[in-house]
């Protein structure tokens, strides 16, 4: 079993919004771990994925199976639950209910993407700048 899982890939996909400027800057995160355990709301310092300075809060995210992360469904798990709105159902009409599958507020090893917003800015800039190249010589 411990040979299985040191084969899986595991990788994270993190959305870091910036709620200053609006805009959003993907990131990815070979070894995820440390953020395991971890709920939506709560902040993690940058540290934790080499970014030191920042810190961030966790509002968001979705398994590897594409179900989206509610924050009332404990643990970090996929659970089927009756919604009438909210995060991973849309109403045809009013009043409407529906049982959908939805994964849990914890991150976890099945836990693809998240997305978290800037609560502290960092000195250093997220994304180093693309090093232009030197135009070629014209003969």
């Amino acid at each position: 079993m411990k040979e299985l899982l040191g084969r899986i890939r595991m990788e994270l996909k993190i959305n870091v919004g910036n709620p200053k400027t609006g805009h959003t800057t993907p990131l990815t995160l070979a070894e995820p771990k440390p953020l395991f355990g971890l709920k939506m709301g709560s902040t993690f310092k940058g540290e934790m994925i080499d970014k030191t300075g920042y810190e961030f809060k966790i509002v968001g995210g979705s398994d590897n199976a594409g179900f989206p992360m509610r924050r009332d469904v404990e643990g970090a798990v996929r659970r089927k639950v009756l919604l009438a709105g909210g995060v991973g159902f849309r109403s045809k009409r009013k009043g409407m209910r529906s049982r959908r599958t939805v994964a849990g507020n914890t991150v976890g090893p099945n836990t693809a993407q998240l997305n978290v917003i800037i609560v502290k800015e960092g000195k250093q800039p997220l994304v180093e700048p693309p090093q232009e190249e030197a135009p070629a010589e014209q003969v």
